[in-house]
């Protein structure tokens, strides 16, 4: 016998350590090679750490949570002979490190569609009365179809999960692309003969992204000196032109609000320039934008990001519906592009029918400006010595009251009425 010291690996240029996000071994654990060890994040990625031996896992380096030193023992493991000691770590890139914002895009039917469900974590137990998936559940998997590690294939079996149905970019499935799946078929898929659970107290560690999030947060209300703007705006024509243009879509995607107002706030910005810019405020510069690059805060199974549409002011109605989708779907699965996910200098936030009657969006630093969209609600409103029922929305701005003045969130906001209650204006 043998033993391994599994050694954390040099994972991205200038890294000198690593958080431990997750454990998914204990000590005494007999692992396959090739089995998922731990999650490991820096500040650019999150890493998923394989055994490149099989054996019996002896020492573990750390906690959740805890920083370990790049080329420092990770794991300690007892193999069958001494060649093993020589084989490389291995490591996968597995998520995008992104910048972060208040809330999050509802990229279906403004009025339709729920919420995002969040994805459970591997070490956590799983929610009562988790909803089944039928065919998942009730389908033999054919497992010796896919190419995958030992450790997936027992992972995938105890969920009752066909992995035939599990999609995937690379040559195997993986971890990554099981949690894809559960996230997308109920947030869990429970084995045959499950029962509900009795609900108990749970305890959660804040650690990786969604200490990022906590950590970035806190920096925003910290440093920037936030004010909130608030405008109700009449949107009953824009949703009959939405539903208009809806039955006559064709082949290009369906139409949510999102693009509408995307492309009245791009208009809107090249007005009133210092709401589209960023402030370095340690250099005391700030950089007002040229073009539009509109951030939307999505939520993903690992917490908010915030996907970022380029040079929006130059995109239709139809090309900004069809960004919305991909980089919605691309943010979530965990497969956007580091560019895809920064240098937004706008961002739109937006929660569809659970959006609430007004919020107070936070700034995502260093945009100077944030846009929070509200629920739809129809309300009886005096028309010409007339009560009719309108469709009306309130749209929440906060801005950095270090850089905009509240004279240009106020003109801006009704540089955007005219656009959003005339509907007509966006096509032409």
């Amino acid at each position: 016998m043998a033993r391994f010291e599994f050694k954390l690996p040099d994972i991205g240029e200038g890294i000198a350590e690593a958080e431990i996000v997750a454990w998914h071994v204990k000590v005494g654990d007999t692992i396959e090679e090739d089995q998922q060890l731990a999650d490991m994040m820096t500040d650019k990625a999150t890493v998923e750490m394989e055994s490149p031996v099989a054996g019996k896992v002896l020492q573990l380096a750390g906690e959740v949570g805890e920083q370990i030193p790049i080329g420092s023992i990770l794991a300690v493991i007892e193999t069958e002979g001494a060649a093993a000691a020589d084989a490389p770590a291995k490591a996968e890139p597995v998520e995008e490190e992104v910048p972060l914002a208040d809330g999050a895009v509802a990229p279906t039917e403004a009025q339709e569609e729920n919420i995002p469900v969040t994805k459970v974590a591997e070490q956590a137990p799983p929610p009562p009365s988790p909803r089944v998936e039928p065919e998942v559940a009730e389908k033999e998997p054919s497992h010796g179809k896919v190419l995958t590690s030992p450790a997936v294939r027992a992972r995938a079996r105890d969920l009752g999960i066909d992995l035939s149905q599990v999609k995937t970019t690379g040559d195997r499935v993986r971890h990554s692309d099981l949690d894809a799946y559960l996230l997308y078929n109920g947030g869990t898929v429970a084995a045959r003969g499950s029962t509900s659970v009795p609900r108990t107290d749970e305890t959660i560690k804040v650690v990786g992204l969604r200490r990022k999030i906590a950590e970035n947060m806190a920096e925003a209300n910290r440093r920037i000196q936030h004010f909130t703007l608030v405008e109700e705006f009449d949107v009953t024509a824009l949703e009959e032109a939405r539903q208009m243009m809806n039955r006559d879509r064709g082949n290009n995607p369906k139409l949510t609000l999102l693009p509408f107002l995307i492309t009245a706030m791009s208009r809107a910005l090249a007005d009133w320039p210092m709401l589209n810019a960023t402030f370095d405020d340690e250099a005391m510069v700030v950089t007002r934008h040229g073009p539009v690059h509109m951030g939307m805060a999505t939520q993903t199974p690992n917490g908010l990001m915030v996907a970022t549409i380029r040079d929006a002011q130059g995109k239709s109605i139809w090309e900004l519906a069809a960004e919305i989708t991909r980089l919605s779907e691309a943010a979530r699965t965990g497969k956007a592009s580091r560019e895809e996910l920064s240098g937004a200098t706008f961002t739109i936030s937006s929660l569809g029918p659970m959006g609430g009657i007004t919020s107070t969006p936070v700034v995502n630093p260093p945009q100077v400006a944030i846009v929070a969209v509200n629920k739809i609600e129809e309300k009886l409103v005096p028309i010409d010595d007339e009560i009719e029922i309108r469709k009306r929305m309130n749209l929440s701005l906060s801005c950095d009251h270090r850089v905009v003045d509240g004279w240009d969130a106020a003109s801006f906001m009704q540089a955007l009425k005219p656009l959003i209650e005339n509907p007509l204006r966006l096509l032409s």
